[in-house]
């Protein structure tokens, strides 16, 4: 991934782009690339306490300050609405996400390398400091800021805080409140200063400009120095747990070595390599089980999205073949479907997880059926017929609710098709409500949903039939060619050349252009082939594409609503009415390879994501956000870093190929010669 050089970006522009670290336990550190805070969720040590639930931002900052000859070079960089202070930007040089995000500082004659690296699987930040030129001996100090509060919360000046803590042989240890976690941080060498004192009022833009709550105060116990000179190397461990007698050094290769395996035997290419990293971020602990507490590590889930997101049902289902088998990760890709095979209930898979105990919500339709889709590609890749033979009945309870009857009106009607939905909710991927207004009320038969149910009657025919259960096995497939016989007599839509989105709860077809059709065509039992399906893809393109993904709607469309942003009510007001999602493009480059010759779609295919590229500089570096702005320059908005939308870039990229055919890497620049 090429050095960023700062020489090249303003204040603003530096601000607007983030790195992420996490933990695999739903944890993580995050900021912008020059240091300066723009979300609530920016931290330096956000900590799953339950994981990968319960996070807790514990430590907000570390701001570091250069002290030679008297002069002082603080590095840090805070935004207090009326004022920039201080301004370290000037000093921040470089910066490179490779492995983990590097910083390159210079100043006073001193060049200072910083790593931030989170240790896997525990809530733990190592920051390694590296002098790499110093023509006189120097002392760093570091000022840690404290926020320890609930991760969508403020923490503001109070009297209840603990300003007490223990330092003792380069450790400094502090509990703020009653109830919550101790904070550790090892800082060997050094010296403490106490001197607990409120810093208040700093400002976080995106929040500001998402219309939340956006002012913040933290608390600094005092400061931590050490003396540092030329080809010195220290390693600073923040954590929840005691880090006095660890090895940092140690511990800091022991993750680099863990993260150069997943990229053993992987092509020698580098957006690819980023991709595998940011797959790696989202594939996190599930410990809400007493299997789960028993047996650390035994299930695992998919994080939807950072910083926000716990881990949903929909989108664990449709990330699971990018991230965990199209990167041979097979083994967590076992453990996250059987921690959902637990969660089942009437029939349907939880739309999520909540935080803090709370009751898991099944408020959606198409979850429950991606669930198959995972299945027969996991099963497909490894061939694992007992872990499939032990997952049939649970299949089959599914589906017989699903012919019964389940939640929110979910049944199959006498045409074969899947009903679903109920007034005020909505149960699709195009979730977006406020208050009681469902913005895309799609009650009745969606299209997407009806390719899924398909898939779903056809995968588990499929199962029957190699676990020999051959007469079931044609019941099955029976139903599931009733179903498209219907979907192909009621879905076509003459006049445009596509399928009507929803066919309602009164049998009117909807003409609204969306590309949720594109899933009639893409599945691993396509629903639409030939001239139509090649029609669909044709109007797709020309309405629909982008350089960044697919817009959720037509831009013909009296709805259509090309900007997202603002307040909540302005956002999901636009979510789905425009707004362009990148994991479409997954579906969209299936779609591609059904409806063209092998070597159209590979050229075809290779220049969408030639275009998609450049984005993994743009926002949250080496990751894709989650929703972009539907006219050009195309912003990135949402989530910094979205499960399905790297998991789908990556499983097409891995699918057909595409980075043996012109496949280009983003070129390294001279700058990384100074990381």
């Amino acid at each position: 991934m090429r050095a960023l050089h700062f020489e090249e970006l303003s204040l603003e522009a530096s601000k607007s782009k983030e790195w992420l670290e996490t933990n695999g336990l739903g944890g993580w550190a995050s900021s912008t690339l020059n240091g300066c805070h723009t979300r609530r969720y920016h931290g330096l040590l956000v900590a799953a306490i339950k994981p990968p639930t319960e996070r807790m931002a514990l430590v907000s900052k570390l701001d570091e300050t250069i002290v030679v000859n008297n002069e002082r070079f603080e590095l840090g960089v805070n935004d207090y609405g009326e004022a920039i202070h201080p301004q370290g930007y000037q000093y921040l040089k470089a910066f490179s996400k490779k492995l983990y995000p590097e910083f390159l500082y210079e100043a006073g004659g001193i060049r200072l390398r910083k790593s931030v690296l989170m240790v896997h699987e525990e809530n733990t930040v190592i920051i390694k400091y590296e002098v790499l030129k110093a023509n006189t001996p120097f002392t760093l100090e570091l000022l840690p800021l404290l926020s320890v509060r609930g991760y969508h919360q403020l923490m503001h000046a109070n009297e209840a805080v603990n300003k007490e803590g223990q330092y003792a042989d380069g450790q400094f240890r502090i509990k703020l409140y009653d109830g919550t976690p101790d904070i550790y941080i090892n800082a060997p060498g050094s010296n403490f200063f106490k001197n607990p004192y409120w810093f208040y009022n700093f400002h976080y833009s995106i929040e500001k400009y998402r219309g939340q709550d956006f002012t913040e105060d933290l608390f600094s116990p005092g400061t931590l120095s050490i003396d540092l000179k030329q080809n010195d190397t220290v390693y600073i461990v923040l954590s929840t747990e005691n880090a006095q007698h660890r090895n940092s050094a140690a511990l800091f290769n022991q993750e680099v070595k863990r993260r150069r395996g997943l990229l053993k035997g992987q092509p020698e290419n580098t957006a690819l390599q980023q991709l595998i990293l940011a797959a790696d971020q989202f594939i996190v602990q599930r410990s809400s089980t007493a299997t789960a507490a028993s047996n650390p590590g035994s299930l695992k889930t998919i994080i939807a999205g950072y910083h926000w997101f716990t881990d949903w049902g929909r989108d664990t289902m449709v990330s699971l073949p990018g991230l965990c088998i199209a990167t041979k990760r097979f083994d967590d890709a076992k453990k996250i479907l059987y921690a959902f095979a637990q969660s089942v209930d009437q029939g349907m898979l939880p739309n999520r997880f909540q935080d803090n105990g709370e009751a898991q919500e099944y408020n959606n339709v198409d979850g429950t059926l991606h669930y198959f889709i995972a299945i027969y590609k996991y099963v497909k890749a490894t061939r694992d017929k007992n872990f499939a033979a032990e997952l049939l009945p649970i299949l089959q309870n599914i589906l017989d609710w699903h012919f019964k009857g389940t939640r929110y009106n979910i049944h199959v009607d006498a045409d074969g098709l899947l009903y679903a939905g109920e007034e005020g909710y909505q149960l699709t991927w195009m979730d977006a409500r406020i208050n009681s207004w469902v913005v895309t009320p799609r009650i009745g038969k969606p299209v997407e949903i009806q390719a899924l149910w398909y898939n779903a009657l056809m995968i588990y025919s499929e199962l029957l039939l190699q676990n020999k259960q051959r007469e079931e096995a044609e019941v099955y497939a029976l139903k599931a060619a009733q179903a498209k016989k219907s979907f192909l007599q009621q879905f076509w839509y003459e006049a445009g050349g596509y399928l009507y989105d929803v066919i309602d709860e009164a049998g009117h077809p909807d003409v609204t252009l969306r590309p949720n059709q594109l899933f009639a065509i893409s599945l691993p039992f396509p629903l639409l082939e030939g001239s139509k399906a090649k029609s669909v893809v044709a109007i797709v393109e020309e309405k629909l594409y982008t350089p960044k993904g697919l817009r959720s709607l037509s831009p013909d469309d009296a709805a259509y609503i090309p900007t997202y942003g603002g307040d909540q009510w302005h956002r999901d007001s636009a979510y789905h009415e425009g707004t362009v999602w990148s994991w479409l493009l997954g579906p969209y480059i299936d779609a591609i390879f059904r409806t063209n010759g092998s070597s159209p779609a590979l050229t075809k295919a290779t220049n969408v994501i030639q275009a998609f590229l450049p984005h993994l500089q743009e926002a949250g570096i080496g990751t894709i956000s989650e929703i972009f702005d539907a006219t050009p320059p195309f912003t990135p908005r949402g989530c910094m870093a979205q499960a399905w939308s790297v998991a789908e870039i990556l499983r097409v990229v891995k699918t057909y190929h595409l980075y043996e055919e012109e496949f280009k890497p983003v070129r390294l620049s001279g700058i990384d010669a100074l990381l």
